[in-house]
C-alpha cells in the first residue's frame, strides 16, 4: 500500500470519484463555487486544480475513493468541471470488496455518518459526489474554524468531529433559523 500521494496523470471523471462521507456542509460547497468563478482565466483554473487535486485510495473495481477535498469535488461538478486529477494516498486495489470498507474504516479513511451525527452502513454512502447530502453543522464547522474557532489540522474528518460537538450544543432549528447567529454561539461554546 503507498503512503505516499502519488498524482494520477490520467484524468478521472469527477462523477466517477466515489465518496467516503456521507455528507457536505453544502454552504462550503458555495464557498468553493465561488472562489473558483473568481478564477476567470484557464490558467489561474488549471493552477488552482493543480495545487488542489483530490486524494483519493485506488479500490477495487479500479474505482478512486475521495477521502479528503469532498467539498472541492460537489463544487467543481456543480460548475461542470468534468474531470480532474488525484493523488493516490493509499492502493487497495488487492483487497476483495467485501473486505474494503473494513479496511477503510481501519485506515479512517471513511466517514459513514449521515446528517444527525448517526452511523450509518457503508451501503448508505452515495456513489457519487453529485449526491452528497448537506449537514449545516458542518458548515457551520468550517465558519467556526474560519473565524478562529479552532486550528485546521491533519485529523481525518475533524471538521466533522466539531459538527458533532456542536450538533449537540446548538438546535437544528437555530441553525436553520439564523446561521449567523448560530455561529456566535458556536464561538462561544468551544
Amino acid at each position: 500500500m503507498a503512503n505516499t500521494r502519488e498524482p494520477y496523470v490520467k484524468p478521472v471523471p469527477i462523477l466517477a470519484l466515489r465518496p467516503t462521507q456521507m455528507t457536505v456542509g453544502i454552504r462550503e460547497v458555495k464557498e468553493k463555487r465561488k472562489r473558483w468563478r473568481e478564477q476567470k482565466s484557464a490558467k489561474k483554473r488549471a493552477e488552482l486544480l493543480g495545487k488542489h487535486m483530490i486524494p483519493v485510495v485506488h479500490g477495487p473495481d479500479d474505482r478512486y475513493y475521495v477521502v479528503d477535498h469532498h467539498h472541492l469535488a460537489r463544487a467543481l461538478h456543480d460548475e461542470g468541471v468534468k474531470d480532474i486529477l488525484v493523488t493516490v494516498i493509499g492502493d487497495l486495489t488487492m483487497v476483495e470488496r467485501n473486505a474494503f470498507w473494513g479496511v477503510m474504516d481501519n485506515k479512517r479513511w471513511v466517514y459513514p455518518y449521515d446528517a444527525k451525527g448517526e452511523r450509518r452502513h457503508f451501503r448508505d454512502i452515495p456513489k457519487s459526489v453529485a449526491d452528497l447530502k448537506d449537514d449545516p453543522f458542518r458548515s457551520i464547522a468550517g465558519e467556526l474554524r474560519r473565524a478562529g474557532g479552532f486550528a485546521k489540522d491533519t485529523t481525518p474528518f475533524s471538521e466533522f468531529l466539531w459538527a458533532d460537538f456542536l450538533r449537540r450544543r446548538l438546535s437544528p432549528k437555530s441553525v436553520e433559523a439564523n446561521f449567523e447567529k448560530a455561529i456566535e454561539k458556536a464561538l462561544a461554546e468551544k
